[in-house]
């Protein structure tokens, strides 16, 4: 029973939840939020950059991309946000002074891009190549017939894909605490981390585990519903003769990310 007790005082003190609650709806839920929206937001942009030029057929394009998502991807996430965050400090206090917001959200959207940019590669390199042979045929260029035909394809089969990517970006954004932020730009781990600490035991960061358990999991759930209709969409053209030529039940609907570029 004394276990049991102490397990009860350690994480589930209602009162130390109570107090944490408000700063964890107003500001932390808040700036997680927008920590990983941002970064999911330029790392989308800039990740189709890099799977475009990982395809070129030009080198001075294809390494340098090549270079960048091995990387980015070979880094810890947090030795990438203290380098940027810290590194890039002293161009931060010119531009936007002492805020270490803009340097973090900088830094995982670098770290997004790289594993998104080979999500893309991945999609765009399972359609067949005779998708864009056909639009050559109807007289697309390349770079047409490569961004209204292949590219639309290629993202729609990692869906899936992308969506687990943001989850993990909602999860890595608490390490943006190593740039000290200030007090209203914490995040659901720095709130509930110095409650934890200035009340002695551990109820309010379970609170705020139980928050990101809020995000991620629905989310979860949408990347295997995603992934069951578009296995299911597949399989009907396949079944009535129509959609894609590329559509064979042989390609699986989502793209698994290969681990060496």
């Amino acid at each position: 029973m004394d276990v049991l007790n102490t397990l009860r005082e350690t994480f589930l003190d209602w009162d130390a939840m109570r107090a944490a609650l408000p700063d964890l709806l107003r500001v932390g839920l808040v700036n997680t939020l927008i920590l990983a929206l941002s970064s999911a937001v330029i790392g989308t942009l800039l990740g189709m950059l890099l799977a475009v030029a990982g395809l070129s057929s030009r080198r001075w394009l294809r390494w340098p991309a090549r270079v960048y998502t091995d990387v980015f991807r070979g880094l810890p996430a947090a030795v990438t946000i203290l380098l940027i965050g810290v590194g890039l400090s002293p161009l931060g206090l010119r531009i936007w002074g002492p805020n270490p917001y803009p340097l973090g959200i900088l830094a995982l959207s670098l770290i997004a891009s790289a594993y998104i940019g080979e999500i893309f590669r991945s999609g765009i390199q399972s359609v067949d190549r005779g998708q864009l042979e056909a639009a050559r045929a109807l007289g697309f260029s390349r770079t047409s017939g490569m961004r209204l035909v292949v590219i639309p394809q290629g993202v729609r089969r990692v869906l899936p894909a992308l969506v687990n990517q943001f989850i993990a970006l909602v999860k890595e954004s608490s390490l943006v605490y190593f740039l000290g932020l200030l007090a209203s730009q914490r995040d659901l781990f720095r709130i509930g981390q110095d409650a934890a600490a200035n009340s002695g035991n551990q109820s309010a960061l379970l609170l705020a585990g139980l928050f990101y358990l809020l995000i991620t999991v629905p989310l979860t759930h949408v990347v295997n519903a995603v992934d069951r209709r578009l296995r299911e969409g597949r399989k009907a053209d396949g079944a009535h003769g129509g959609g894609d030529p590329d559509d064979d039940d042989s390609l699986p609907a989502t793209v698994a990310v290969p681990q060496e570029a």
